[in-house]
């Protein structure tokens, strides 16, 4: 199998149903790779060199070549696509709509609402994910090396009720996981249950 490609980025195709294709010049051939769109702001301009890291999905109609920044993000991806009813393209879409570090956490803490928050993915999806995968993870995440930044967020019987209000302002979900992870770093409040102290916090810290 190839572990990755490292090649010239010679184009960039954004389609129309929020899939982004990449073509890769390596010795005088081209490959396209699917990637998510949250990779766009790492690769290089056009003409310059770049890895790579993919993932082929065979099928009897078709061969789609799969991208990813970095080596656990794939392994990631081949956990999501091992579950029942989850394919390439929603396991493509759950990596773009949360990234590694927040996908991950997600499902170890079974905050299945945060993964639902992904096109297509249903309540009874998310529940099937935390529930094949959660074990799984942790076993691999502690083999592979990898570490996530500490949550440093509320306690789970807070924390729905703090992002619900905070979607409810205008905020994504990306700014209400980095503005959680700082007011638990920054503050007093980790074991804190109070949400509304939760809520002003994190206003005040996104209003920076």
């Amino acid at each position: 199998m190839i572990s990755y490609l490292k090649g010239t980025l010679i184009d960039i195709q954004k389609l129309s149903n929020h899939r982004v294709i990449v073509t890769l010049d390596v010795n005088q051939v081209g490959y396209d790779l699917q990637v998510a769109s949250r990779l766009l702001p790492e690769l290089p301009p056009l003409g310059e060199s770049v890895q790579i890291f993919c993932y082929f999905q065979f099928r009897d109609d078709q061969v789609v070549l799969f991208g990813f920044s970095s080596r656990p993000e794939r392994e990631l991806f081949r956990q999501l696509v091992s579950v029942s009813g989850i394919g390439p393209q929603m396991g493509m879409a759950l990596l773009d709509t949360l990234g590694l570090q927040e996908l991950i956490q997600a499902i170890v803490s079974s905050n299945t609402r945060l993964l639902s928050r992904t096109p297509g993915v249903g309540s009874k999806t998310a529940e099937r994910i935390v529930l094949e995968l959660k074990s799984k993870l942790a076993e691999w995440r502690r083999q592979s090396g990898l570490t996530l930044s500490p949550m440093g967020g509320p306690a789970a019987a807070v924390q729905e009720d703090v992002e619900m209000t905070l979607l409810a302002l205008g905020y994504t979900s990306g700014e209400i996981l980095q503005a959680l992870q700082a007011v638990g770093r920054e503050t007093a409040l980790t074991k804190n249950a109070d949400t509304e102290a939760w809520i002003r916090e994190a206003i005040a810290w996104l209003s920076r």
